[in-house]
């Protein structure tokens, strides 16, 4: 049903109306001021981002199957509320990383002559660690005053979804819910192409049975330096996958919920060290 792919499709999408991007994996790795000192000075990121994303999948929400196919075009006019951000703590070395992203939306639908109303809910948190495996120098500095380097860091963590629905029709209300939690493991890189401009690619897959079946999450960002009120900042832009296949087999009818989704697009931002 096309009700239920435009409310969770924009899950992650809502986002697109948050605050400015940049995602967790490519904050740290840029702002490495310390990455060749003898001394690690450790220091906080503060990352708000936006990811413009379609939907292509399908997918069971209370009790309503659906393929999913929604672009992001679609997401503002049934969008309520969205909030995304990352915080990072770093000495260059070593790292650990939290991201919050929370959306509402709701619609409404003709079905039969008879208006369907959906609301949907998604929380997700994300938590992990990395460290620098593997650096070369490349030979000058950024602007930042630190030597422009190739780094290799390997990533690992925990993701948190949660998606809740709401529906109204026929004169009936119905509330259903699902949450899992998905390890995951990855690699990330970050080259110094200039003294300003830098870029940046990681990739994870998690899930393992453990929570969904499989989850894959890829991205690269071309990135920036300036100064942005008396801090080191970089600003993004660049392109973000991430896909879940999610069921929970304990359930049927009704309570049966399948997220079996791949998000795609664009993705801009910032992040600010302090």
């Amino acid at each position: 049903m096309r009700l239920l792919a435009m409310g969770v499709a924009t899950v992650g999408l809502a986002l697109f109306s948050a605050l400015p991007f940049i995602s967790r994996q490519a904050v740290a790795a840029d702002f490495d001021n310390s990455r060749i000192a003898p001394e690690r000075e450790w220091a906080v990121i503060v990352s708000p981002y936006v990811w413009a994303a379609s939907l292509n999948g399908s997918g069971s929400l209370a009790g309503f199957d659906t393929d999913v196919d929604v672009p992001f075009s679609d997401i503002f006019d049934h969008l309520d509320f969205a909030l995304m951000g990352n915080i990072e703590i770093t000495n260059g070395q070593w790292g650990v990383y939290f991201d919050g992203q929370h959306v509402k939306t709701s619609q409404d639908e003709q079905v039969f002559s008879h208006e369907i109303g959906l609301d949907i809910t998604t929380t997700t948190l994300s938590a992990g660690a990395f460290f620098k495996a593997y650096e070369a120098v490349l030979g000058g500095d950024t602007v930042f005053g630190k030597p422009r380097t190739l780094s290799i860091e390997p990533t690992a963590g925990v993701r948190w979804t949660k998606l809740e629905a709401d529906v109204e029709a026929f004169g009936l209300r119905a509330s259903k819910s699902s949450d899992w939690t998905d390890p995951f493991v990855g690699l990330r890189m970050n080259a110094d192409l200039t003294e300003r401009w830098n870029l940046f690619a990681e990739a994870d897959v998690g899930g393992f049975g453990v929570g969904s079946k499989v989850s894959v999450n890829a991205q690269a960002y071309l990135g920036y330096r300036t100064m942005m009120l008396g801090h080191p900042t970089v600003l993004r832009a660049g392109y973000r996958l991430l896909y879940q296949d999610y069921e929970n087999d304990d359930f049927t009818g009704a309570n049966k919920f399948k997220w079996d989704v791949s998000q795609h697009g664009p993705a801009i931002g910032f992040s600010m060290r302090f």
